[in-house]
């Protein structure tokens, strides 16, 4: 009975999320044993299997273990991966009810948007910048559904406001204080909720329809509206 009220909980959060603009995607902890996950490798060669293990250490994935339709289990570590896509855990009755479906050819990306539109979460591997050290690690991308010149990744060791959450899944009711931002090249840096504003016009440079979006009040809660609008500038 509790789970029942907290998918019904879940799907009008997110029709809510919908109903108002763009949004990122939540934050995933936990991945299905049940459903298929796609891995691109370094070297272009496409898997795919049930999760059967998912290794972390300090909030980044180290290694996935995957089960083939054989029966056979492979483990690829994390430097062998280019991207994946996970299927996150309890979520089977939501995605029947709610319609992720978006309109992404405007995009230009190489995102396999019908797999994204299933309720998978996106991970890449991209160059980032924690303290005075870069890293290249597997980020799960926020923006799938909107990526262009800057992507958004979580935090994995942001802190949130209240926030209601099932199944090892973040979601919208509450706020991430940080997210790691990649604009062109550059590697991804933290972006703290409270440099957000100081940050805003150098971040959204050159794109007025982007910068419109300061001239009443930066609200760190549109943070996906101003990264889509500079996007669509791109």
């Amino acid at each position: 009975m509790k789970l029942r009220i907290s998918l019904l909980l879940l799907v009008a959060v997110f029709v809510s999320v919908t109903a108002f603009g763009q949004q990122f995607i939540p934050a995933f902890d936990t991945f299905s044993g049940k459903k298929v996950a796609y891995v691109t490798l370094e070297d272009g060669t496409k898997v795919e299997g049930t999760i059967k293990d998912l290794d972390r250490k300090k909030g980044q994935i180290e290694s996935i273990t995957l089960r083939d339709s054989l029966g056979n289990k492979t483990e690829y570590t994390a430097d062998q991966i280019k991207v994946m896509y996970l299927p996150p855990s309890g979520f089977d009755k939501v995605m029947k009810t709610i319609d992720f479906a978006y309109d992404a050819t405007q995009w230009g990306d190489d995102i396999e948007q019908d797999v994204i539109n299933k309720g998978y979460a996106y991970f890449e591997k991209t160059e980032v910048q924690i303290k005075k050290k870069s890293f290249v690690l597997l980020m799960q991308l926020v923006n799938p559904t909107f990526p262009g010149e800057i992507r958004v990744y979580t935090d994995p060791f942001a802190n949130e406001t209240a926030s209601l959450g099932i199944a090892g899944v973040t979601l919208a009711g509450g706020e991430e204080k940080s997210y790691f931002v990649k604009k062109g090249e550059a590697p991804a840096y933290k972006m703290l909720k409270k440099d957000y504003k100081d940050s805003f016009k150098t971040l959204y440079k050159g794109c007025q329809k982007a910068l419109k979006f300061g001239d009443k009040r930066v609200d760190w809660s549109d943070f996906a509206s101003h990264v889509a609008a500079y996007n669509q500038c791109k």
